[in-house]
């Protein structure tokens, strides 16, 4: 069952979106290793991963707008998003893609330890059935 954790009001100082700023107090509050944030993984480009787990090469992308049209699902943004992440692949990275609902719902920090422990698909589908 997935945990809920709500984003406090000692963590407002955190920047970014209210979703990246409850995902950070869901890592905080599950122990987990503080990300590096806006790591920008292949320079010059100027593509930036919203949280990095620099040494395991683990992306976190909060795919914000996703219900109210913003930019991640318009044609251009959605194609943009493509080639950076193939790029991430290419590059050895494993990015991991979440909506708001799914951080909110603690679906997100659920995957993201499943990954970090070296978990398979069967303990992640057993948490979302």
């Amino acid at each position: 069952m997935p945990r809920r954790v709500e984003a406090s009001d000692l963590y407002r100082d955190a920047g970014g979106s209210d979703a990246e700023r409850s995902f950070l107090f869901q890592l905080r509050a599950a122990g987990i290793q503080e990300p590096t944030r806006e790591w920008r993984f292949a320079p010059p480009r100027r593509w930036r991963f919203d949280f990095a787990f620099v040494p395991e090469k683990i992306a976190v992308e909060i795919e914000g707008g996703t219900y109210a049209g913003g930019r991640h699902v318009t044609g251009p943004g959605y194609a943009a998003d493509l080639v950076k992440y193939n790029i991430a692949t290419l590059a050895g990275w494993r990015v991991l893609r979440f909506t708001p609902r799914m951080v909110d719902q603690g679906w997100a920090l659920d995957v993201l330890e499943a990954t970090l422990k070296g978990h398979g698909i069967d303990d992640v589908m057993k948490q979302s059935a």
